[in-house]
């Protein structure tokens, strides 16, 4: 495992969820050891209203002074009250040419995405979330607005489904290390995978078992909510397509931070 050496990416829209995104992330890092760099793109066409060139090279000055100021508003005081550096970098382009291409130079180990609200097709305009689940190799956080992960506060995680691989992440000893125990384990069985999860796992947690249906992850929710869990684990396989995986549920339905292991997830648009 790294020592203090986990690259966080925080990739952020600037609206009014950012500053629990920022502390769900200090958090993550402080636990792991990680350093965070937050990262945003706004579109051209939010900045420049004018066909007229002269006005455009104003517009975009203007902007981008204005950017600085918003982001070092925002992450200054965080920053300071929990004594954790963060650094910025902003540009003004296409949000996924240039998130994809900051992201190939600066090789995070972890990326942070806000939690998007149920059944929105888009994220910071660009299908975001869509976007990292199905090209970025590394840990996706996706941090939820409410029952945060806090600072300095010990963290309860969750794992949902498939627990021997939903936990198999770098850091794992060091969220262990942060957090209350036991793990607790929400599984939602079918037939299909009954014979699977007969199996011994190497990871020993409190397990509460569910039968598939239309009510399984809503009763999930409620027993996640029961035991006060503000992380949740799960696996991203290979070859799944999105009506299979747990990720699009979870993010629906589940009022609870997620951290979504590496190995690329097949999905479609639709999230």
């Amino acid at each position: 495992m790294k020592n203090n050496n986990y690259k966080i990416l925080v990739l952020s829209d600037l609206k009014k969820t950012t500053e629990n995104t920022l502390k769900s992330t200090v958090s993550l890092a402080k636990m792991i050891g990680g350093q965070i760099d937050f990262f945003h793109v706004k579109k051209p066409t939010d900045v420049v209203v004018r066909d007229n060139q002269l006005s455009a090279i104003r517009n975009i000055k203007e902007e981008h002074h204005l950017i600085s100021k918003n982001i070092q508003q925002l992450i200054t005081p965080i920053s300071e009250e929990f004594g954790m550096p963060i650094s910025y970098s902003f540009t003004i382009g296409n949000v996924k040419n240039e998130i994809e291409d900051y992201i190939k130079e600066t090789k995070p180990d972890i990326v942070v995405l806000g939690k998007r609200k149920p059944k929105r097709l888009k994220f910071i305009g660009d299908s975001l979330t869509h976007f990292m689940l199905t090209n970025f190799e590394g840990v996706v956080f996706i941090a939820a607005e409410k029952n945060a992960i806090e600072p300095n506060k010990k963290v309860a995680i969750g794992l949902f489904n498939d627990v021997t691989h939903s936990f198999n992440i770098d850091f794992a000893a060091a969220l262990l290390a942060n957090s209350e125990t036991p793990l607790k384990s929400f599984n939602i069985l079918s037939k299909k995978d009954s014979e699977l999860n007969k199996t011994t796992s190497p990871i020993q947690t409190e397990a509460y078992t569910f039968e598939q249906g239309d009510n399984a992850v809503k009763n999930v929710s409620k027993y996640i909510s029961v035991n006060n869990i503000n992380l949740l684990c799960i696996n991203r396989k290979n070859g799944v397509s999105l009506a299979e995986s747990n990720i699009k549920e979870a993010m629906d339905n589940l009022n609870v931070s997620l951290l979504v292991n590496r190995e690329k997830l097949q999905l479609n648009n639709s999230i």
